[in-house]
């Protein structure tokens, strides 16, 4: 998974992460952001297409990761429960 975003980070204009997403409160949602920066070894900061302004993601409550080409996005991209 690291790796993905790794590669979303250095390919910014190219590629972006997807993903289901799952908050402090339980609450699922499915996510396409930018990735930004990693914060430490258990955290992400990325932009959020949907809110369009950068959130913090926890590696462990992210599943079903995959890179997509940015190309098929635009902002805002509607957010999924």
């Amino acid at each position: 998974m690291r790796q993905l975003i790794y590669r979303a980070m250095h390919q910014p204009d190219d590629l972006v992460i997807e993903f289901d997403y799952t908050d402090a409160k339980g609450v699922n949602t499915h996510r396409i952001v930018s990735p930004i920066r990693f914060l430490g070894r258990e955290r992400f900061l990325a932009l959020c297409l949907s809110r369009e302004e950068p959130r913090q993601f926890y590696l462990e409550r992210c599943q079903n990761v995959r890179l997509e080409l940015a190309a098929d996005f635009l902002m805002p991209v509607e957010m999924a429960c």
